[in-house]
């Protein structure tokens, strides 16, 4: 066959003069021209008469009038080849070849992918429209555990997910990657443009993001998950709640969510300490995830606080049957090393649609419910009821109220004098906090102080009261009156807090008034918890000068190790035990006070109020008294004029 009418235009003087591979072929595959770089490139002698798609697909080339591939050479010389063809007349077609070397392609695509940082490692894979691997460079061969021997050939799906690939449509996209040993690992796949192109061969950057991906989980974990108990936190909760409130709504359904309270975990905290307390809360959420069921979703509110959402409740007797269920799954001991404890639940119960209708609503109210019963009932649930509402807000009231006494200086101390049985002289006085509310008058103590403990209030209150005692006491000294002690309480948070003795320290500073003019009074239930921590307190203030009284004596359960341990200068025995109507109550006052002076401590009784309690108290030699026998608690400016009076 005579290919002459078919010659190229372009000048056969020319052509052989070219450095780039050129082949000029007809639109029926036959070639026409190939200058010597073409014939060095391809392995051949002539290639004129030959048919091009014994070396390229030519099929793929003539699709478009310009066109850009990479293409693995069909002959026995296997190589990759970059082809840049153009149609220069109605039957003939131009091609550029040039070999492509994997190295060349890295840079290339490392030019092109514009967010890899140069600390990056990131390997380069080729393979065929079959995923048949023709090549890869070291890094990726490092990556995998494979040696270029036995990557060559093997199928893409052997180091990549099959289905991930089927699935993803991305770029770049993410992958699972398996290596030789086995190992899966998280990978992120860069396609070169160059493929949108054709199915020839493929080529892609392979980075290995298993830390990132690691990274990602874990700030996901976070953001839904407890570390301790590896329950879901509040915002996972809330969220399946909303779906959980969804799909009752379509199906007309009820459920409940059960705000779940440890009793007395505060305590075995300040005894046992936090790292036992840890232990317990991981224990008790396990024994709680033996509840769970499709219908039932658990959750750590936070603290010693759980949540549960149980779906397809009936009512509300059965929402209160599934409450039994809770507190018999804590029926058997929790063993923690030495100790086995038996956990004790309160539990308020909102149900869906009657105590709310959004996930915010259903918890606050079952958290609502559960607080009313710790504070009257432990190891018991209760029910959401409307009243609880208008208590609560009731409490966000005065809580706003308390806040702003403490800006507008509506707090105000009385003072109750103590008096030494043996000499009749003033030794001391108590400092009593009052709120003189604009509107109310006084407000109870026992009403606003349980509050701004549970609010945390009392540091800053505390704060103002330690103060205004301090200085009080000491203008009266520099008024001339006979100096004397007065003593403040502690509430349990201010006793705990850090810095508490530096506090102290700087108060009398600023004061000026004389560590040795200062009591503080904690109460009989906070000096038996915690014994280390106490003890360092205790001595600390000692230290300082400050003297260290119990409060309340007799109302909890002391133990005589721990009163000889502590550097406690007084007890104070508690009112109760002044009620004459009860026969025990002189023994108790008389075993408080054998036993406060065989451990070198001095012993006051409080709540003093007739004669007859005076003589029995000073013929069992108590040291001193406080009560309205002496005198009712005082503001300044009248304890100022009775002090007149005694002098």
């Amino acid at each position: 066959m005579s290919l002459k009418k078919y010659e190229s235009p372009i000048d056969q003087q020319i052509l052989p003069h070219l450095n780039e591979p050129v082949l000029i072929v007809h639109a029926n595959g036959r070639i026409l021209q190939a200058n010597p770089a073409a014939l060095t490139l391809l392995g051949l002698q002539n290639a004129v008469g030959q048919l091009i798609t014994n070396y390229l697909d030519f099929a793929e080339l003539k699709k478009k009038r310009i066109n850009h591939l990479m293409m693995e050479q069909k002959s026995a010389v296997k190589q990759l080849l970059e082809v840049k063809s153009f149609r220069s007349s109605q039957y003939t077609y131009c091609l550029l070849l040039q070999r492509l070397s994997l190295y060349d392609k890295k840079a290339e695509m490392k030019k092109y992918i514009q967010d890899i940082g140069p600390s990056s490692t990131e390997g380069i894979l080729i393979y065929d429209y079959n995923n048949t691997i023709i090549d890869a460079d070291d890094t990726l061969l490092a990556m995998f555990g494979y040696s270029h021997e036995e990557i060559v050939h093997k199928k893409i799906t052997e180091l990549i997910d099959k289905t991930s690939i089927n699935s993803q449509s991305k770029n770049p996209c993410q992958f699972r990657g398996f290596k030789k040993d086995g190992t899966v690992f998280h990978i992120e796949v860069f396609e070169h443009p160059y493929n949108n192109q054709g199915n020839i061969v493929q080529v892609a950057a392979v980075r290995d993001i298993s830390e990132r991906v690691q990274n990602e989980m874990r700030i996901e974990y976070i953001a839904y998950y407890d570390e301790l108990t590896d329950l879901p936190n509040r915002n996972f909760f809330q969220h399946m709640l909303k779906v959980a409130l969804e799909e009752a709504e379509l199906k007309d359904e009820k459920l409940a969510v059960y705000f779940i309270d440890l009793d007395y975990f505060k305590e075995i905290n300040d005894t046992l300490g936090y790292a036992f307390g840890d232990k317990l809360l991981k224990a008790n959420a396990d024994r709680l995830k033996t509840l769970l069921q499709t219908d039932t979703f658990i959750a750590r509110m936070g603290g010693d606080e759980f949540l549960l959402l149980k779906r397809n409740i009936k009512d509300k007797d059965a929402a209160i049957d599934y409450a039994e269920t809770i507190f018999a799954a804590f029926e058997k001991p929790i063993v923690i090393g030495e100790y086995d404890m038996f956990t004790s639940l309160s539990i308020g119960i909102s149900l869906y649609p009657e105590h709310g209708t959004t996930p915010d609503h259903l918890i606050k109210h079952a958290d609502s419910a559960m607080y009313v019963i710790k504070e009257k009932h432990r190891n018991h649930y209760k029910l959401f009821e409307s009243s609880i509402s208008e208590n609560f807000r009731m409490m966000l009231t005065m809580e706003a109220e308390l806040r702003r006494a403490l800006k507008k200086g509506q707090f105000e101390l009385y003072y109750q004098p103590q008096k030494n049985l043996l000499t009749g002289q003033v030794v001391g006085m108590e400092a009593l906090l009052r709120w003189n509310h604009p509107k109310r008058g006084m407000v109870s103590p026992a009403e606003f102080i349980p509050l701004a403990e549970k609010t945390g209030l009392i540091i800053d209150i505390g704060d103002w009261v330690l103060y205004e005692a301090c200085r009080q006491n000491k203008t009266w000294q520099d008024e001339g009156y006979h100096p004397i002690v007065v003593s403040v309480n502690l509430s349990a948070r201010q006793f705990h807090q850090r810095g508490l003795v530096d506090k102290v320290k700087t108060t009398l500073a600023k004061t000026g008034l004389a560590p040795e003019y200062l009591e503080l009074e904690i109460t009989e239930s906070m000096a038996m918890t915690n014994e280390e921590y106490i003890l360092e307190t205790m001595e600390q203030l000692r230290q300082l000068g400050v003297y260290v009284s119990i409060d309340d004596f007799g109302t909890g359960y002391s133990s005589l190790k721990y009163l000889s341990l502590f550097p406690i200068t007084k007890l104070k025995i508690d009112k109760m035990f002044m009620d004459e109507r009860r026969k025990q109550n002189k023994a108790i006052v008389k075993s408080i006070i054998h036993m406060s002076h065989a451990l070198d401590m001095k012993v006051i009784a409080e709540g003093v109020e007739t004669a007859e309690q005076l003589t029995f108290l000073g013929k069992e030699k108590c040291d001193e008294i406080q009560g309205f026998y002496v005198s009712k608690p005082l503001p300044s400016h009248q304890l100022s004029k009775w002090l007149k009076t005694i002098s």
